[in-house]
This record gives C-alpha cells, sequence and structure tokens, in this order.
C-alpha cells in the first residue's frame, strides 16, 4: 500500500498540492484523473522521488519513501515518466536490459536474461528485439520502455501518461498488458491518464485532483457517473454500459 499524508507542494507563491491524503490498493490500477494542472503528474512524480514535497510524508508499504535507500527503492518501484527521450543509439533488447540494472549493477546473470526475455515476449516484441529504437514506430518505442518497466520486476509501476501520443491500437495494446501485470503478476500500477474512457475500461480505482486536492477518489464503478464527472471536468458527460464497462460520451 502507499499512503500520502498530508502533502503540500508549491512552486515559489503557486501551490500544486494543498494537504492531500490518500491510500492506495496494493495489487491494483489506480488511476489519476482531472483537468490540466490538477497536481496529477506532481503527485505522482513525489511518490517516484523526482520531486520532494514541502510538507507531509508518503509511506511504502509502512516506510517513508525518503528513508529507503536508492537501490532498494529501484527494486521496490518502477517509474515511467512522460518523456522517454533516448539519445545514444540502442537495440530494443539493450533498452530493456536497463531496467535490470537494480539487480545486476550492469553485469547481467543467467537470471537476468531471463527476465528480459520474458518481458520482451509479454509486449510482443521477440520479433523486432534487435533493432534499434530509432528505427521503429512511436508506439513500439513506448511498447520498449514498457517491456523495461516490466524487466525491473517491482512489485510497484508508476506510468505518467503512458498513452501520450500513440495511436488506438498501441494505446489497446499497451493498457491490455497493464491490466494483465496486474491480474497475473500482482502488480501495483498507479498512472496519470487522460482518457477517461482507457481509465474507466481498465482501473480498479480512480482518483480525480482538482485544485490540488482529492475531489474523487473510489472504485471506477463508483466514480464514473455523470454527476461526478461533471464536478471533476466542469463539463456533461453520458454514461453508456457496453459489455458491462461504463463508456463516456462528452463530445457535446
Amino acid at each position: 500500500m502507499v499512503e500520502i499524508k498530508g502533502l503540500s507542494k508549491s512552486y515559489g507563491e503557486h501551490l500544486v498540492l494543498n494537504d492531500l491524503s490518500l491510500r492506495i490498493e496494493k495489487g491494483k490500477i489506480t488511476s489519476f484523473v482531472g483537468a490540466n494542472g490538477t497536481g496529477k503528474s506532481t503527485l505522482l512524480s513525489i511518490i517516484a522521488r523526482f520531486l520532494k514535497a514541502n510538507r507531509g510524508e508518503i509511506l511504502l508499504e509502512g516506510q517513508r519513501i525518503d528513508a529507503i535507500k536508492d537501490f532498494d527503492m529501484a527494486k521496490k518501484v518502477a517509474v515511467l515518466k512522460q518523456m522517454n527521450n533516448v539519445h545514444i543509439k540502442l537495440t530494443i533488447r539493450e533498452l530493456v536490459s536497463f531496467g535490470r540494472f537494480p539487480h545486476s549493477k550492469g553485469r547481467l546473470t543467467k537470471d537476468d536474461n531471463a527476465a528480459i526475455d520474458q518481458a520482451i515476449t509479454y509486449l510482443a516484441l521477440d520479433e523486432i528485439q534487435h533493432k534499434h529504437i530509432d528505427e521503429i514506430s512511436g508506439g513500439q518505442r513506448q511498447l520498449a520502455f514498457i517491456a523495461m518497466v516490466v524487466a525491473q520486476d517491482t512489485d510497484y509501476i508508476l506510468l505518467d501518461e503512458p498513452l501520450n501520443n500513440l495511436d488506438m491500437k498501441h494505446s489497446v495494446q499497451i493498457m491490455k498488458t497493464l491490466r494483465r501485470l496486474v491480474d497475473e503478476l500482482n502488480k501495483t500500477i498507479i498512472l496519470v491518464i487522460h482518457d477517461i474512457n482507457f481509465a474507466s475500461c481498465y482501473s480498479d480505482n480512480i482518483v480525480a485532483l482538482k485544485g490540488g486536492r482529492v475531489l474523487k477518489n473510489g472504485k471506477t464503478s463508483d466514480i464514473i457517473d455523470p454527476q461526478h464527472l461533471r464536478d471533476i471536468f466542469d463539463i456533461d458527460f453520458d454514461i453508456r454500459e457496453i459489455n458491462d464497462q461504463k463508456v463516456c460520451a462528452y463530445f457535446r
């Protein structure tokens, strides 16, 4: 479990997170949603220890994250940022192998290579694993980065807008993979996502931020409600059920 207590973050006089408290369930997909500028990515970055809060604390399995050593943290939490620009020539396999660094310290063992093989297969990248990442599409590149995270083999995975700039096919492929990671490998996934329908169809829980605070927090089936969504996004929604999943229409 991730427990956030009284978290505040400001940039100068601009308060981004305001005394925010939250518990995130283990073994679930939790999606952070909300309008731009509500603090979603900032909150994720503080959980990942990329940013420091002005006040408050975060506990991971009951331990303060600022008390966890870097290599121990990297064995517990894998992070994929929104922008992933690699400026050296790497194959997909070489990129995925970076996920094993917390375990191998750069000297890959038989077990490390087995984990890399498993991650590549899990993301269906076997046939192109020896291609360079500058030779593949943006969607394939994002799959490779997620394979790197899978190879890291952590209990917790943090993703900041993993579907950004992807087409529908790759977006669905990535969300299905995240669902499998939770259902089959018992991972805990926390992600920032803008597409409310992907959040609705693949998340267990939704946390909606507004004004730097938690506005709504609960099971996805409860949050995907016309009034709740209007409170979050300030627009009207029409909710339809298709194959037992709630789909949000807002193009009017």
